[in-house]
């Protein structure tokens, strides 16, 4: 398997690896992290998470991925797509630990999963959403090109959020190509 997935300016997204644990500690395992989220994932449950992550890149095409800094060779974030039962809609997700927050990772690693997507072609829509006082997220998403569709209810978070999407691919654009 591929591990590499896609090189932007000063990142690069990449499969997980069991190594990674440690990085991702201070990112989905950090409380602040993500506490506008679902909360922090349990140290024990990282490995299966990352795990989890892989598989889905084997068997659909699309992920989420470690983001690593270019400069430092450390894994910063993770960036990339929730993916449930099929491609026609998947929603993007990012999060990076605290110290590298307000420095532009998240649009430019945002911005790379767009192209990622774009390049899949299966993927139709992706979705996003954020905690409607994240104003910085909600930024990001306008900025990479996601329209606001208005506000819906999350069980994993407990709250209606802002609601983004993107249509990549459309629907009917095969069967429009072919008469």
């Amino acid at each position: 398997m591929n591990k590499y997935i896609f090189e932007s300016e000063r990142l690069i997204l990449r499969v997980f690896e069991p190594e990674d644990v440690k990085y991702l500690e201070r990112i989905w395992g950090d409380e602040e992290v993500m506490g506008l989220c679902a909360g922090a994932t349990p140290h024990e449950m990282l490995p299966k998470v990352i795990e989890y992550y892989a598989r889905c890149q084997e068997e659909k095409g699309l992920s989420v991925y470690a983001v690593v800094e270019k400069v430092s060779g450390i894994v910063i974030g993770t960036a990339g797509f929730n993916v449930k039962d099929s491609l026609e809609k998947v929603e993007l997700i990012y999060h990076f630990a605290k110290s590298y927050w307000g420095r532009g990772y998240a649009s430019e690693a945002g911005s790379a999963c767009v192209d990622v997507a774009k390049s899949n072609n299966s993927a139709l829509c992706l979705f996003a959403s954020a905690d409607p006082t994240n104003k910085s997220s909600l930024r990001i998403l306008e900025k990479i090109g996601f329209e606001f569709k208005g506000l819906q209810w999350f069980d994993d978070t407990n709250q209606e959020e802002p609601y983004y999407e993107m249509v990549i691919k459309d629907k009917n654009s095969d069967i429009m190509n072919k008469n």
